[in-house]
């Protein structure tokens, strides 16, 4: 078979031959490519979700962050209000300070007058 091979004349069986091998190579390539196109699909589709979840998280962050500028105080802030607080109650005390002394002066002015007797 081999010599007859060499001699040029090719036979129906080898036309054959290399008909089942070459449908038999694309039938394997018909299958893998139809493998690859199916796990692009699902890559894709994954993707699209992993995607639209980010997008989700994203939104949920931002709200979140915007919920906490508008109800929490930085502590700088903090810082800022209590010194303010701080600042009026000092305020508060030296009225109070303020109102004893003049207390106190009404109290001895009242003392040094002679009171009148009653007769």
């Amino acid at each position: 078979m081999l010599g007859e091979a060499l001699t040029g004349a090719i036979t129906w069986e080898q036309i054959l031959f290399f008909v089942g091998l070459l449908g038999t190579v694309a039938g394997v390539w018909w299958r893998i490519e139809g493998k690859v196109d199916k796990a692009k699909s699902e890559a894709v589709l994954k993707a699209t979700e992993a995607a639209a979840e980010a997008a989700s998280v994203r939104a949920d962050l931002a709200a979140h962050r915007l919920h906490v500028a508008e109800h929490y105080i930085t502590k700088a802030g903090m810082r800022e209000t209590t010194e303010q607080i701080m600042d009026a109650i000092h305020g508060v005390k030296q009225a109070v300070d303020h109102m004893t002394v003049r207390v106190d002066r009404i109290v001895e002015n009242q003392a040094a007058k002679p009171r009148p007797r009653a007769t």
